[in-house]
């Protein structure tokens, strides 16, 4: 054994069949793909125009699913979440108002707790309806859509609770003429 001009031959691997190999490489890659869109991120496409202009119609967006995990929403965030009338469904709607806050809109102009707060993203010249004031329960909030004529949102249905949230929507990645990050 330690005797001099002894050496110990390698032992050979058994090599697995190509197939064997191709089939865990698989195995991996979709555990992996589950794995990131149950916990990490999910893709979204956008049925309605409620968000116009700033999200179209049939635009797919990516959802940061552990955004919130780290972070409480804030206002103007663009949230995905499940509506609370009706928890089968997805909605994409801008986040306006917090736990604490009081949402009014007058002349076609939003107020957070009397403050006018300016949106530059809604579409030039819209014109809305008078709401309000209500005020946002703690540990809930007030969505609306951008395009507010053509947006069924807590204006309609109420608050959201923070358990309905599913994550942030952090870009739009398809068509390519849209890619943005939000």
């Amino acid at each position: 054994m330690d005797q001099p001009g002894y050496y110990e031959q390698p032992r050979e691997k058994k090599k697995k069949p190509a197939f064997m190999e191709i089939i865990e490489s698989v195995a991996i890659a979709v555990l992996l793909a589950v794995i990131i869109r149950m916990f990490v991120f999910q893709p979204f496409v956008i049925p309605t125009g409620s968000m116009e202009p700033t999200i179209q119609i049939g635009d797919r967006i990516m959802v940061s699913k552990f955004a919130y995990h780290f972070g409480e929403p804030s206002r103007g965030d663009i949230v995905v979440f499940r509506p609370p009338f009706d928890p089968e469904r997805i909605f994409v709607k801008r986040l306006i108002g917090v736990g604490g806050d009081t949402v009014e809109i007058r002349g076609s102009k939003l107020y957070i707790n009397g403050k006018l707060i300016p949106e530059d993203y809604l579409p030039k010249g819209l014109r809305f309806q008078d709401f309000g004031p209500v005020q946002v329960p703690p540990g809930n909030y007030f969505m609306m859509g951008d395009n507010r004529n053509n947006s069924d949102d807590s204006r309609v249905w109420g608050n959201l609770p923070k358990k309905n949230i599913i994550g942030k929507a952090v870009i739009i990645y398809w068509p390519i003429n849209h890619i943005r990050l939000f």
